[in-house]
């Protein structure tokens, strides 16, 4: 049995793969292919459009996919959502969805978009905002370049933003923040009923969570002396709690932690003072709780 799983095609295609290496899946790409090969005999991989991937998972052309929350809100698709992966296109972050206008526009709130043209690529999404905001204003379909429409063709946008230095870049002023969007992993309901497909949904899912996890994490080793054990444990960060090892002859202990990758620089020097020695920094690529 396999399981037909689609990989989102585009600006998250490039973080999806990484991703999927660390997490232990080797996926070749070629020229002008959707079928990508991946070193699981279990897996049917199928590259497809994150717009369009929460549709053919809840229609059954495929069990399962990546793709962003915020399209599964657009089409309203009935998926089931397996997990929430934080990471996109450049960060972990999750991106924004915002209302934004030139600087220099009138409009300071969504009530003032009452009857202005908004153009934007989640027209449903953006209608029932505003529909919950009481504003009826002009929604439009963009097949692109959205920031380069205001102010000359409509009065505002509706946008994906992960820092807004490109909103910035444009001289746009967010207004508004509509839906924060995660890359999620969704199931075909009735796929999610087969106990294999789930098995294996779920297996995926642990394996994604763990190669996220670990992206800015790093593990440690060092050894310490029986006298100096107490001042290096005091050294690692809080809730670090080491695997302890004894050396041979009763020569003391080796250490092993894993901590935040940014915290090493800071850490090592500290570690070394406190008496760690034979200090080595390693990466990690999965990281399971």
């Amino acid at each position: 049995m396999k399981l037909k799983f689609g990989i989102p095609i585009g600006s998250l295609q490039e973080a999806t793969l990484a991703m999927m290496q660390r997490a232990g899946f080797n996926v070749t790409v070629r020229s002008r292919n959707y079928y990508p090969a991946v070193d699981d005999e279990e897996l049917e991989a199928r590259l497809i459009r994150p717009q369009d991937m929460s549709r053919f998972v809840e229609k059954g052309v495929i069990d399962c996919g990546l793709t962003g929350s915020d399209w599964v809100a657009e089409n309203g698709s009935r998926v089931h959502t397996v997990t929430e992966l934080t990471y996109s296109k450049q960060t972990l972050n999750p991106i924004r969805w915002v209302i934004a206008v030139p600087e220099d526009s009138p409009v300071k709130t969504v009530k003032d978009l009452r009857g202005k043209r908004i153009s934007t690529e989640l027209v449903n999404v953006a209608k029932a905002f505003l529909r919950k905001q009481g504003v009826k204003a002009h929604v439009e379909f963009s097949h692109g370049a959205t920031e380069s429409k205001a102010p000359d063709l409509v009065d505002a946008i509706m946008d994906c933003t992960e820092t807004g230095s490109s909103l910035k870049a444009n001289r746009m002023r967010i207004v508004e923040t509509v839906i924060v969007s995660k890359t999620v992993l969704i199931a075909n309901r009735a796929a999610w009923k087969n106990e294999w497909k789930r098995h294996k949904a779920e297996s995926l899912a642990m394996l994604f969570r763990g190669a996220i996890a670990a992206r800015y994490m790093v593990g440690l080793k060092m050894n310490v002396t029986p006298e100096k054990f107490d001042r290096v444990l005091a050294a690692l960060p809080a809730m670090k709690r080491p695997t302890v090892a004894h050396l041979a002859r009763d020569a003391g202990f080796a250490l092993e932690v894993i901590v935040d990758e940014s915290v090493v620089r800071s850490l090592i020097p500290q570690l070394k003072r406190a008496g760690a020695e034979g200090i080595v920094e390693y990466p990690l690529n999965k990281v399971i709780p």
